[in-house]
């Protein structure tokens, strides 16, 4: 018990390192885009109409964003603020970062988790099956499937439902919430009723995972079923679901579920594309404004550093579930 606790503390403390120094880049990335936030700012209220002296103006609007700082007494003002869910104001739309995301950014990164659970649901059993069995139809039938998965787009998908949906039901499948719930306070009825549109988005970014993920189990069980101490096993008279589960299975996993991290990232970065075709009001759609249309950095810094806290926690919680399921795992670490 003694070397668990030794081994949750160290990785939390790397997870919590591994924070910092994203921070630290991401703040960087911020800074480095030509123009500040009071330059950006300032031009953008130019362009709506308002008759503002740059010149006279700029200094100003520094001094009030505390642009006038040392870099490092940013940084750490920013990164104290972000552990605390506060990331200052938007620097175009000149509104509170964690109100503009509200409940955005937790939508979208339950799609992606739905996304990633239906992937994993669908290809762990199906890849165990695949590589125990010596069917040719099956295994030619998983391959064919899998190579779909690879090679369409999830956005192409997206459109070809949508196509499909408004010439056969007049219906295009877009958005989250019907137009009455779209506004309105969280309630049984607006949860039911975005599980009824979120299936689709949660479909279309499961389709390549579920390719990607079925293919890496598959040849994980493979390399695994055919080493000595499986063959031991069956000759001890453990056969069938027993054998595949207890045996190939349990070490053929492990990166799988050490990869968890790395898919949930893959499947962020396709949301943003898959938003703007179903027109979901969530963080993904807000991180192409952001980053393509206003070059509001803070808004997009906010949400990558979210989407990065994420990830890092799901990266310590499968380390944490590894080190449970092998305890050379833990052992490894405290040596």
């Amino acid at each position: 018990m003694l070397q668990f606790a030794k081994f949750v503390m160290t990785r939390a403390i790397m997870a919590l390192i591994t924070l910092v120094i994203v921070s630290l880049v991401v703040f960087s990335l911020m800074e480095l885009v030509p123009g500040d936030c009071a330059e950006r700012y300032l031009a953008f209220k130019n362009t709506q109409g308002s008759s503002i002296q740059i010149a006279n103006e700029l200094e100003a609007e520094r001094a009030r964003l505390g642009l006038d700082r040392p870099f490092l007494e940013r940084w750490g003002s920013w990164i104290a603020g972000a552990f605390q869910g506060d990331f200052g104001d938007s620097c175009i739309l000149r509104v509170d970062i964690a109100q503009l995301l509200g409940d955005k950014f937790w939508i979208s990164l339950a799609l992606c988790v739905a996304s990633l659970a239906l992937a994993y649901a669908i290809a762990i059993p199906v890849g165990i099956i695949a590589a125990a069995s010596s069917s040719a139809f099956l295994n030619n039938s998983l391959r064919l499937f899998s190579y779909l998965g690879l090679a369409l787009p999830n956005f192409l998908l997206a459109l070809m439902i949508m196509l499909f949906a408004t010439v056969y039901f007049g219906n295009t499948l877009t958005g989250l919430f019907s137009p009455e719930f779209r506004d309105a306070d969280w309630s049984w009825d607006r949860f039911v009723d975005l599980l009824s549109h979120a299936w689709l988005p949660i479909f279309i970014l499961g389709w390549s995972a579920t390719a990607f993920a079925l293919q890496t189990v598959r040849a994980l069980m493979s390399d695994e079923i055919g080493k000595l101490y499986v063959t031991a096993a069956a000759a001890r008279g453990v056969s069938g679901g027993k054998l595949l589960w207890r045996y190939p299975a349990r070490h053929a996993l492990g990166p799988i579920v050490n990869s968890l991290g790395f898919d949930l990232n893959r499947i962020f970065n396709e949301l943003p594309i898959v938003a703007l075709i179903l027109t979901l009001t969530e963080a993904g759609a807000l991180l192409i404004e952001a980053l393509a249309r206003s070059n509001d950095q803070q808004l997009a810094g906010a949400i990558i550093f979210l989407l990065t806290a994420s990830i890092v926690t799901l990266n310590f919680l499968t380390d944490v579930l590894l080190a449970v399921l092998d305890p050379r795992v833990r052992k490894s670490i405290i040596r």
